[in-house]
């Protein structure tokens, strides 16, 4: 038996494993898991791919593909889960488009909706967001050519041959045919996702029979209001835009539906932390161009590092000074600290010696905004405890902070092609490369919406199905206005990605603001490799 392998560049540390069909996919996925070769961080099933992670100093491309070329793919995985009855009420906004697409009726799609099974082949996209494969082949219906803004959470939704469920308000592609009360992912359940590979799903119509009690899916969130008010600490007095914790993020737990997350700027983070005697990874308080003001309520150490904050002291004998970035300062109890927008740069990290005390979500203090996972955003009202952890000295002598982008800026990032860059037509991708990219403000921490005067020209038109995305993908829909991917980003996508920025450019493309304009780079060739075994 001939099993075909495409390993596809995907930025500076993963590759994309393409196979025949999901099976073999699948069957790759256990033997991988089964024995991980050296250096392996992270493996992102999905339809016909597999998006393996690895550590650059430990392994490479080519030593992966050795390993990879050897494992027997002819012995099928055979996987048996629990068998879900998932109540649906049938009244998506997609209903009649995808009945017309099908050459059905309504009553028709949404009976051979709950007479056919699904079975979960893998998650991805956000925590608790299973693929499903269907028994009956005509569930075969292309996502839409403009995603949605937001999908609301529990939605029951059809996308190529995959059905699924959104855990979570979040932005998507997919036909949307109704919506369950079931949650599909709640922190406080264990396991968090209510389904995994190798279950089975069978839907029921609620208007033809009782309603299942349930509630409509929650965040997983770890604080509640209350308890941040009624807290002793630092007072925040101003919070134009929320706030939120960061710390290095949740690697590893893409088996679960989880993406990494974490501070976008990870230089900026550590070199908070390095400033006030903190480990590297001690969580801070991430904020977006400024507009931040908090109330010591006791001696504290602070410092702010990334986007270089106009900061001012007040004190309560009403005396005004400013604070210096880049290194420690004091706050004593009953001074206000106030930070301004920046003449450059998007993002400031504020931490404070011993580390603020806040629960951890899958041993991460992490703020996922997409899928909402970790900590409440940072508000007006809230305190900040301080956790007064072990610290060590502090190093007065820190290096000067680097200039960041500005608005007008034209800034030059180096990417890798792949994996998919022979989607595109040779002048789609001499478009990428010589045209500057502005900035819109469609632009979050889940990623950076770029507008070009010529879209990217594609020579593939077809669906791609979902395959696992990285920080810093340049993924690109329909429209070809590209996206460049940043760490809240979905765990897979649809579209094909035709680059990934360079590992030394992740925390720059993260402080490029709004009207500024980016510039790529291609530093290496796209060199997929193509490899047969025989059985």
């Amino acid at each position: 038996m001939v099993e075909h392998l495409r390993f596809l560049p995907a930025g500076n540390g993963a590759l994309l494993v393409e196979l025949d069909d999901l099976e073999t996919t699948l069957t790759l996925l256990d033997a991988l898991q089964v024995d991980r070769p050296q250096g392996v961080l992270e493996l992102v099933p999905a339809a016909r791919t597999l998006l393996v992670r690895f550590d650059t100093l430990v392994t490479d491309r080519f030593a992966l593909v050795d390993a990879i070329c050897i494992i027997d793919l002819s012995v099928r995985s055979s996987r048996h889960g629990e068998m879900f009855d998932i109540p649906v009420v049938y009244d998506g906004e997609d209903l009649n488009d995808v009945a017309e697409l099908l050459g059905w009726s309504v009553d028709e799609l949404i009976s051979r909706h709950i007479g056919a099974t699904y079975t979960v082949a893998f998650t991805g996209f956000a925590p608790g967001f299973a693929y499903m494969t269907c028994d009956d082949p005509a569930f075969n219906v292309p996502r839409r050519n403009n995603p949605r803004v937001r999908i609301p959470a529990s939605s029951v939704a059809l996308g190529g041959k995959f059905g699924g469920i959104y855990p979570a308000d979040s932005p998507g592609g997919w036909q949307l045919l109704g919506r369950t009360p079931l949650k599909m992912w709640d922190a406080n359940r264990s396991p968090a996702a209510l389904l995994a590979p190798g279950d089975r799903v069978r839907f029921r119509d609620m208007a033809k029979g009782a309603a299942v009690p349930g509630s409509v899916p929650s965040s997983s969130r770890t604080e509640t209001v209350a308890s941040r008010v009624s807290a002793e600490g630092l007072l925040v007095t101003r919070a134009d835009r929320p706030a939120l914790f960061q710390d290095l993020g949740r690697p590893g737990q893409a088996g679960q539906g989880v993406s990494e997350s974490g501070a976008l700027d990870r230089g900026s983070l550590v070199e908070a932390n390095l400033c006030v005697g903190n480990a590297r990874s001690a969580a801070v308080i991430e904020i977006a161009y400024g507009g931040f003001a908090i109330k010591a309520d006791r001696p504290v150490t602070l410092a702010l590092t990334g986007a270089p904050t106009p900061m001012t002291i007040r004190t309560t004998g009403g005396q005004s000074f400013s604070a210096p970035g880049g290194e420690p300062f004091a706050l004593d109890a009953g001074d206000e600290l106030t930070l301004e927008f920046p003449p450059q740069g998007t993002r400031s990290y504020l931490a404070i010696r011993g580390g603020f005390a806040v629960e951890k979500v899958l041993d991460s203090a992490a703020t996922d905004t997409l899928a909402k996972v970790g900590p409440l955003p940072i508000v007006t009202g809230d305190v900040l405890v301080p956790a007064d952890e072990p610290v060590c000295a502090v190093d007065p002598y820190r290096p000067r902070p680097k200039a960041l982008p500005k608005a007008g800026d034209i800034i030059d990032l180096d990417i890798v092609l792949g994996p998919r860059t022979d989607w595109f037509t040779p002048i789609g991708l001499s478009t990428l490369l010589m045209q500057e990219w502005q900035v819109t403000a469609e632009s979050s921490r889940v990623g950076v919406r770029l507008a070009g005067d010529h879209p990217l020209e594609r020579s593939v038109s077809a669906e791609l199905p979902s395959e696992g995305t990285l920080l810093g993908a340049i993924q690109v829909p329909h429209n070809g206005q590209p996206v460049l991917f940043l760490a809240d980003h979905p765990l897979t996508g649809g579209y094909p990605v035709i680059g990934v920025v360079a590992a030394h450019h992740l925390d720059l493309t993260s402080q490029i603001p709004m009207g500024a304009k980016i510039r790529f780079n291609a530093i290496a060739a796209f060199d997929p490799l193509i490899r047969e075994t025989d059985r």
